[in-house]
């Protein structure tokens, strides 16, 4: 198989499927009304609720659903054949993923801007708002801390990658205040003078890996497990002008050149796909992932095809920065075949490694010497990027390396491995830490809203205190699960609590196209409810009685026991209030 054909079927796909299905999607199933004033209009308070371009809205949603599932999760997956992985991320996406996107998109504009768990309490019932908000929160912490861990293994013991990474905090800082009083309304010269200054910290981390500076920026895993959950609080109590929106606007801009130009690359290169269509572990027992193809090729690739984090992004800072209903389409739609498309591109770079060197890198030392297999090209590999890339598990690194290894092949730049191996990795890092910027704040909106119940000062989102006690909480919780965890134990806890959040999701849109009268269409959400229903529970009884439990991992066999039960609560709650719309004479009209 050539990476090119990979390349042109998925472009051609995703394409058609927004141009067609999403065009149907807005117009008739949703009937998105331009003239209708949004929450950003309404409410402007220039923290939160605050219109933005359409460009930076899109850049920041991009860039806070696109976190480290398309990149780590296709990589992951590609322990099962290149084949699963790439026909679940463009079914999946254009069936499941774009539509839970808008649909939940358009459900919190309609709603004022309110999270998921409020619209589940507004369209179901209390209870099962209440038990929408536990489970967001507890999926919210599992979320940050995969996404934590992927970074942290990433960067520990890398100067270059770390100066990098830490260098676009202060660049995003600076560009907001440029954006917010220096040059207002002047986006694409901060746009220009950003993404230079990211250019410019990736060359920087050059010259502090062979500097005297180096030990300063040579960080351990467990120095890593403090810093991220730090910089999640900082992230979550700042306006969201001011590191938010341009961090993530900067960021789109690397992700999108970046995916563009590995895109390109494959083209020129036409990479040779090393990994067999399906392999000997598609029935389980694999070293990366250890359960069977399906349900873990779902639960792996998670963001990539169908992502119920993306609700939490979709209910929470962006429906505040919309400023017309048409934008819904492109931002919630299209983002996600966009991240789909990112995934296909991860999952190519991964499978163009010879699949001894994949295992090599993605496993234990101790489990790959189980294989019984002879690596190719890994010293090669490590000497050209200046790093040991042995035994980093998590999908970042092998990622990493497979993209430089597809830049490198193209004339002129055989000599520049080593600076687009850290090139990738800042651009991973960017991806990952972005969703940490805006799930960590999102955790903040939804804690001061249960805690609003308990104490009234706390549901105030302006009240000072209450930010800065909310947003060390949600840091401090999955900080703590972040600290000695893995990413063979955190990551299918992480793919099934996001596929049962997915699930969720769509029971709750799906309740909102019946109340609106919708009936006929609600078979766009149904469907994809059922099939990520049926793999979410088939997902969880493996985590808990294969894996979890054998293992004597107490905490995260709870964890996922908790959360089945309630997204079932939830399921059967939506579908009794279904029946009861369904039966209202009025209901029934409407929708005929």
């Amino acid at each position: 198989m050539n990476g090119l054909y990979m390349v042109i079927i998925s472009a051609l796909i995703l394409v058609i499927c927004y141009r067609f299905y999403g065009a149907f999607i807005a117009a008739k199933v949703l009937a998105l009304d331009p003239n209708r004033p949004t929450p950003a209009i309404i409410h402007e308070d220039g923290h939160d609720y605050v219109p933005t371009n359409k460009w930076v809205t899109f850049g920041h949603h991009f860039a806070a659903i696109a976190g480290a599932g398309p990149l780590v999760g296709p990589v992951l997956a590609a322990q099962f054949g290149y084949l699963p992985g790439m026909i679940w991320l463009l079914v999946g996406a254009c069936i499941g993923g774009a539509v839970h996107d808008i649909v939940i998109l358009f459900a919190s504009i309609r709603h004022d801007g309110l999270s998921i768990a409020e619209i589940a309490k507004a369209e179901i019932s209390k209870s099962t708002g209440l038990a929408a908000s536990i489970a967001v929160i507890f999926i919210l912490i599992i979320t940050m801390a995969g996404m934590a861990i992927a970074v942290a293994n990433a960067l520990f013991n890398s100067p270059w990658g770390t100066f990098t990474v830490g260098a676009t905090i202060p660049i995003a800082l600076f560009i907001g205040v440029y954006m917010r009083f220096l040059r207002p309304g002047h986006i694409g010269e901060a746009s220009f003078i950003g993404v230079v200054l990211v250019l410019a910290a990736v060359f920087g981390g050059s010259l502090i890996q062979h500097s005297s500076f180096a030990p300063y920026f040579t960080l351990s895993r467990v120095q890593l497990d403090l810093i991220l959950p730090l910089y999640g609080f900082i992230a979550a109590a700042l306006p969201v002008w001011l590191l938010l929106a341009p961090r993530d606007y900067l960021s789109t801009y690397m992700k999108i050149g970046t995916i563009g130009a590995l895109a390109l690359g494959i083209i020129i290169v036409q990479p040779e796909i090393h990994m067999p269509p399906i392999t000997e572990f598609i029935h389980g027992g694999g070293p990366v992932v250890p359960g069977p193809v399906w349900p873990f090729i779902c639960i792996t690739i998670a963001c990539g095809a169908i992502s119920g984090f993306h609700s939490i992004i979709s209910t929470g800072t962006t429906p505040k920065m919309i400023t017309n209903e048409r934008e819904i389409l492109p931002i919630g739609f299209g983002a996600m075949l966009a991240e789909s498309f990112v995934g296909i591109m991860a999952l190519i770079a991964a499978t163009s490694l010879f699949p001894p060197d994949y295992f090599a890198i993605n496993s234990a030392p101790a489990v790959f010497e189980k294989l019984d297999m002879a690596v190719k090209e890994l010293p090669f590999l490590s000497q050209m990027v200046s790093e040991d890339i042995a035994g980093r598990p998590g999908g970042a690194v092998s990622l990493a390396v497979g993209m430089a290894h597809i830049f490198a092949k193209i004339p002129g730049l055989e000599s520049l491995m080593s600076f687009l191996y850290h090139f990738a990795i800042m651009f991973e890092a960017l991806f990952i830490l972005t969703i940490i910027d805006a799930g960590t704040r999102v955790g903040r909106y939804l804690l001061q809203e249960v805690g609003g119940l308990v104490y009234k000062p706390l549901g105030n989102v302006h009240w000072m205190p209450g930010i800065i006690f909310t947003s060390a909480l949600i840091s401090f919780a999955w900080g703590y699960l972040v600290f000695g965890g893995s990413i063979s134990s955190i990551w299918p806890l992480f793919g099934l609590s996001n596929q049962l959040l997915a699930s969720m999701t769509l029971a709750i849109g799906t309740t909102m196209l019946i109340r609106m009268g919708k009936l006929k269409y609600i078979w766009t959400t149904v469907i994809p409810l059922c099939f990520m229903i049926a793999t979410a529970l088939t997902a969880g009884f493996y985590n808990i009685f294969e894996f979890y439990l054998p293992k004597n991992q107490l905490l995260l066999a709870g964890s996922s026991a908790i959360m089945m039960l309630l997204i079932i609560f939830i399921i059967f709650s939506s579908i009794k209030k279904w029946s009861s719309l369904i039966k209202d004479k009025n209901t029934t009209k409407v929708s005929v």
